[in-house]
């Protein structure tokens, strides 16, 4: 009878001894970053010489809403901006974030979803900056 309690309690220890250290290797991975993960955070952002985070962050507003975005959330003091569109049937989400780069420019970093994955196509990035360099250009020209 001891000998069956003795087996039983060095069964017990070893399933559960496997059972966490299956569960340990996935916890590490979750952070990691690989190279594509660095290209397409340098595909998201862009680097503008001005100092008003403000007004930019204005522009910002204005562009997404000219892309057809609903304005969810914006947080000046944070600098950041979050809004939603359909696209078909499902949601695309996007987050725009202004913060200083030195003491004369500004970065701003966009971030798409496109329902629960990440957006990683180059060009749609592109077609965001070059719709916001524009307004950025008719904001200066005092345009409205």
């Amino acid at each position: 009878m001891k000998r069956l309690t003795r087996y039983f309690g060095i069964s017990v220890i070893l399933f559960f001894v496997i059972v966490l250290s299956g569960c340990a290797t996935t916890a590490g991975k979750a952070f990691e970053m690989n190279e594509s993960q660095v290209k397409l955070r340098s595909i998201q952002t862009r680097a503008f010489d001005t100092t008003d985070k403000q007004k930019m962050m204005q522009t910002v507003i204005s562009t997404m809403q000219d892309l057809e975005f609903v304005i969810d959330k914006a947080d000046l003091v944070l600098g950041s901006v979050s809004g939603s569109k359909f696209l078909g049937y499902a949601i695309v989400t996007m987050t725009v974030n202004v913060r200083p780069r030195g003491e004369k420019q500004l970065l701003v970093r966009a971030n798409a979803q496109y329902g629960i994955k990440s957006v990683e196509d180059p060009e749609t990035y592109q077609d965001f900056f070059t719709a916001l360099e524009k307004a950025i250009f008719l904001t200066g020209q005092k345009v409205d």
